[in-house]
């Protein structure tokens, strides 16, 4: 492990952290190439990805690291220059390989072992995709440069002695031609403090630039502090170079194009003069405009556009005063100096990049922490002035209004920290369905939606477990064998989705498939050969449903790696309602099966409204009550005993009687005047819950129950009230789906009267 006390483990901690954001613009461009996207952006994209995580390992010498990427970013680079088209099969090497990069990049994170034979056998799959052979080559013979010299031609031009060789004119020697016009290019570079910390170094641009052709390079230190306030993170040098070479400018900007948006460039095109020829000749000079360059010597850093250069002197040592005079004569009028073309590239990302501060979650969860007990403790400051009897117009009760704001504003902030994306944790199950469907031997693909839509991290990284089992399920047993899709007439892929969206407050995460269904008859029977339910249980199919989430309930044969649905689903179940959500199941023969996840936005605040049961006092979630009712003796009809409906307008709902339920108490038998609330799910249903009053609508802050707790059904969690009172969460959702389930009562309906 890495020493505390070493002064580049933040360095080196902060080059992890950059390489999951860059891991996952990896996984992004690599399922857009798979969709069919042939943006040449996109395998840039890819590539940079790869380069940047190369640069940022060889400068903490992992080497093992910078081997694999280094072999990756070669067979990425033949795509980019186009001379390699990514078929299917390559692409799924892509994916392991992205895939495998991320296991490199977290052991070595971790110090640990690092997996060298899956590592051959990439490079193996890599060099095959570049039509080599056997084991990768060694790296820095591969990086040497090979000396080419081009072989010297001997032309005999015979033409058979018809022409006197005093007929033909004199030619100067073919040394003395002058060359063909070259380009002349000002190049000014200005590197970004991103630049270095993306692991990006300016002497590969510089190096490149040389190849082209001649350059001067001149670096600038002026703008270089002294070192008693020097910032090490701070970019102080910059550069500029004259290169003269036969490149277009689109091969300057492609040195370039891995720091683009992370650098200050400017490339500016020096005008070409038509400068004269001098020859030999018996004849005196009687002019020569411009100056004399002798060979050898530095050009100024700005030639002069009137400078002309005469034909070399062929011997070595050469004095002034053996060259002819030049007489001098008025120089031509100077052409005008501007460039004849200018690009100018200028992106400053410390102006147009958001400002991104890494901090570690110890000290969120501390932050929020304390706003929890800042909201508990402004309660109690409200009910206390309010039961002091004070005007609500006083300046007391004026100051506690914008107390209550604040409070609002400063938990809102805080809550808008921990939110996060879901994305990272659908990228993580796009992995495991490659993994499964290889697996089994199934072409599987993963769709998904929503990935942008936000939840508490805490959710996020509670959620991968219940997931991976969930995703794996449906690789396994969810969809058929290709040959039962392509009987059924379907497509012989399968299809896995994913997706994630904001309903009534919450947060429903779905999984689905698109294969055979869940085989009921096999599913009762199973749980009636295990025990787990009487032989003549009578159950409707969402109960034969629920069956999967049975502890010890199976529907595999065999046991593997890949269990059969319902494996491990009682697991899931729990894991889901510790987060206090809850889990649905439905499935359609032939069509498919989803499942349906609902989780609240935050674990640390939500907004409920205080009710008082049976001398109780209990809070629900705002945000799934509609509207409150109250209630006369004409409005309730029974269903049959123990199953009531109230008349909603122009519909019925279910009603249920919070305190029967929750054990508070015997059902009432009078109506009039009760009070309902009006429950909402999220698929669209509704039912209605009796209780005695309503006392109050706030904030309150959850403090999850303990594991030596008992978990009723229907308690989500609990809070401390103003006056220091503990009062329950409720899961409305779960104590209705237990009533309807103990009672048989009518499923929860819409106010139209349709059963949902």
């Amino acid at each position: 492990m890495s020493d505390p006390n070493d002064p580049m483990a933040e360095i080196r901690a902060s080059f992890f952290i950059e390489c999951e954001e860059l891991l996952e613009a990896l996984q992004d461009g690599l399922q857009s190439l798979d969709d069919g996207d042939d943006d040449p952006e996109t395998i840039n994209i890819v590539f940079r990805a790869v380069h940047s995580i190369k640069g940022g390992a060889g400068a903490f010498g992992l080497e093992a690291l910078v081997r694999f990427a280094h072999r990756f970013e070669t067979v990425l680079d033949e795509v980019r220059a186009g001379r390699m088209t990514p078929d299917a099969e390559a692409l799924k090497i892509f994916f392991q390989c992205a895939d495998h990069l991320s296991d490199l990049v977290r052991i070595s994170r971790d110090d640990g072992d690092l997996p060298e034979d899956e590592t051959a056998n990439l490079l193996t799959l890599l060099n095959g995709l570049l039509g080599e052979d056997g084991a990768p080559e060694d790296e820095e013979a591969e990086e040497e440069e090979i000396d080419f010299q081009p072989a010297v031609l001997s032309l005999d031009l015979d033409l058979g002695g018809d022409v006197e060789d005093s007929d033909l004119p004199e030619l100067p020697p073919l040394e003395d031609l002058p060359a063909a016009p070259r380009n002349k290019y000002q190049i000014s570079f200005r590197p970004e403090n991103e630049l270095f910390e993306t692991g990006n170094e300016p002497f590969h641009m510089l190096r490149s630039l040389d190849e082209m052709g001649d350059c001067i390079v001149t670096c600038h230190t002026d703008k270089l502090v002294e070192f008693d306030v020097l910032v090490p993170e701070q970019s102080y040098l910059y550069w500029t170079v004259e290169l003269e070479s036969d490149v277009e400018e689109a091969e300057i900007d492609a040195a370039f194009e891995f720091v683009e948006g992370l650098c200050v460039l400017e490339i500016s095109q020096v005008a070409e003069e038509t400068n004269p020829i001098v020859l030999e000749s018996d004849e005196p000079i009687d002019e020569t405009p411009g100056e004399l360059a002798l060979e050898g010597t530095k050009a100024d850093a700005t030639p002069a556009p009137s400078a002309v250069s005469l034909k070399p002197v062929p011997s070595a040592e050469v004095s002034t005063e053996d060259l002819p005079r030049t007489a001098e004569v008025e120089k031509p009028t100077l052409p005008d100096t501007k460039p004849a073309s200018s690009t100018t590239r200028q992106s400053s990302p410390a102006a147009a990049a958001k400002s991104v501060v890494r901090v570690d979650l110890d000290r969120i969860e501390r932050l929020v922490n304390l706003v929890g007990e800042l909201v508990i403790n402004q309660a109690m400051l409200s009910q206390s002035l309010e039961s002091s009897g004070l005007s609500p117009h006083s300046d007391a009760m004026n100051g506690l209004e914008e107390f209550q704001r604040l409070t609002r504003d400063i938990q809102d902030s805080v809550m808008m920290i921990r939110a996060q994306p879901v994305k990272s944790l659908f990228q993580r199950m796009s992995r495991i369905v490659r993994e499964a469907s290889a697996a089994v031997g199934k072409d599987v693909r993963l769709h998904t939606q929503g990935e942008g839509t936000e939840v508490d991290k805490t959710v996020i990284e509670r959620l991968a477990d219940p997931l991976t089992h969930m995703i794996r399920n449906a690789v396994d047993h969810g969809l058929e064998s290709s040959e039962d899709r392509l009987a059924a007439g379907k497509s012989e892929q399968g299809r896995v989705n994913l997706s994630a969206a904001h309903r009534s407050g919450r947060v429903v995460i779905e999984v689905s498939d698109d294969g055979g269904g869940i085989n009921r008859p096999k599913v009762l029977q199973i749980a009636i050969d295990k025990g787990l339910i009487p032989e003549d249980a009578n159950l409707s199919d969402s109960e034969i449903d629920n069956l999967l989430f049975l502890p010890g309930f199976s529907t595999a044969a065999v046991v593997s790696d890949l269990s059969g649905r319902g494996v491990g689903m009682d697991v899931v179940r729990t894991s889901i309602q510790s987060l206090g959500g809850r889990i649905t199941i439905t499935s359609t023969p032939g069509v498919g099966t989803t499942f349906s996840i609902s989780l609240p936005l935050t674990l640390a605040v939500l907004d409920g409204m205080v009710v008082q049961v049976a001398e109780e006092t209990l809070v629900l979630p705002l945000n799934v009550v509609i509207e409150t009712l109250t209630l006369a003796n004409d409005d309730v009809e029974m269903v049959r005993p123990g199953a009531h409906v109230v008349r909603v307008r122009s519909g019925f709902v279910p009603l249920f009687d919070l305190g029967k339920e929750l054990g508070y108490r015997d059902p009432i038998s009078d109506y009039e005047g009760s009070v309902v609330l009006l429950i909402a799910h999220e698929d669209g249903s509704r039912a209605a819950l009796i209780i005695d009053s309503i006392q109050d609508q706030r904030q309150v802050v959850i403090k999850g129950l303990d594991d030596s707790f008992y978990r009723a059904p229907g308690i989500a969690a609990a809070t401390i009230l103003g006056d220091g009172q503990i009062a329950l969460i409720l899961d409305a959702s779960d104590i209705i789906s237990n009533a309807i389930c103990a009672t048989g009562s009518p499923p929860a309906q819409s106010l139209t009267g349709t059963s949902a």
